[in-house]
């Protein structure tokens, strides 16, 4: 631009309209910078993980996209049906932002408390609604909380979607300061998913150095797979194998619970398995805690308050819903984790 002058271009007439030319150029660069955009150390990425935000489209989604496309992120988006309604030209700036879009249900209701024909309802109401305004039908959902059964999981695949939780929580939901989401988001793994919002300053503000952590690491922002609900790379490829992803020896394999969300009777755990793809781990259930609800795993118990979870093509993170019954204090320990 510094090129360009009246003496260059011959009078302010063909000035105006060559700089008119060049800012209609620049901005339409800038677009398909935007959803390009790939962390400038993407050719040291030894894996990928998943960046989701819910909750949008929010009145701040503009500045959170602002704030994604200065750091080189692309990340998910996870919808709600309502939000998309009225703010339709921010969820197609998502999308322009090259941005993947999930479905969060129409209004953050509980769904574990519908019937299965009001879950159908409400899953297909938000995906056509993401459709008309994106172009695009999510292969994506995460239920509002967290909180999921079987039915709900089988509602979503017949809408052709995924469900994803979480490996990590931000906390950012929860009044999380900038550097306590920075911390959390530093246990991010390859191939797992951290859950953040849409609308919060706090979590715009931490971007940035989440970033320079991970590229400290070799990680990159991924897309979630809907085949398995795993990050992978933006083209959908698998991370690379090898270097600090090796798994462990053959026989063996890694299980890590995480509290992820606490109500008042109850509260959710995920628990991500490294090391194998298919896998049996064992899980003490502290009493008189009870398990009400499972998913992405199959789950068994013995009579001794512990839960048995095998895998069952869901990917290595399953999860489960535990009611207090009392004892609010305790959560689950892990006892063993087996590959085959």
């Amino acid at each position: 631009m510094s090129r360009v002058s009246a003496g260059t271009v011959g009078g302010p007439k063909r000035l105006r309209t060559a700089l008119a030319v060049l800012a209609t150029a620049v901005a339409t660069c800038g677009v398909v910078i935007a959803a390009t955009a790939t962390p400038s150390s993407a050719a040291t990425c030894n894996g990928y993980v998943g960046l989701t935000f819910d909750d949008g489209p929010t009145g701040s989604t503009s500045a959170l996209l602002n704030v994604l496309r200065a750091n080189g992120v692309r990340a998910t988006m996870f919808n709600v049906g309502q939000n998309v309604q009225n703010n339709r030209s921010a969820a197609q700036a998502q999308v322009a932002a090259g941005m993947w879009v999930g479905n969060h249900s129409w209004n953050h209701s509980h769904m574990t408390s519908m019937s299965q024909s009001q879950m159908q309802s409400d899953l297909s109401q938000t995906s056509s609604a993401i459709q008309s305004a994106t172009g695009s039908r999510p292969q994506l959902f995460r239920p509002p909380y967290g909180e999921t059964n079987g039915t709900l999981q089988s509602v979503a695949s017949s809408l052709g979607m995924r469900q994803v939780i979480w490996d990590v929580d931000s906390q950012d939901w929860n009044g999380a300061s900038v550097s306590q989401i920075v911390s959390n988001a530093g246990r991010l793994q390859s191939g797992q998913v951290i859950l953040m919002h849409d609308g919060i300053q706090n979590t715009r503000d931490a971007i940035g150095q989440i970033m320079a952590n991970l590229t400290s690491r070799n990680l990159c922002p991924g897309m979630i797979s809907p085949s398995t609900g795993r990050a992978v790379a933006p083209d959908g490829t698998t991370p690379p194998t090898g270097g600090p992803t090796t798994p462990p020896p053959s026989g063996s394999c890694t299980a890590t619970a995480t509290t992820t969300n606490v109500w008042g009777d109850r509260y959710n755990t995920s628990v991500t398995v490294s090391g194998a793809g298919t896998w049996t781990v064992v899980v003490a259930i502290p009493a008189p805690q009870q398990v009400s609800t499972t998913w992405n795993g199959t789950a068994s118990w013995d009579g001794s308050g512990n839960m048995t979870m095998r895998s069952n093509g869901s990917g290595n993170t399953f999860g489960f819903t535990t009611m207090f019954n009392g004892n609010s204090g305790a959560r689950p320990q892990i006892r063993s984790c087996t590959a085959g």
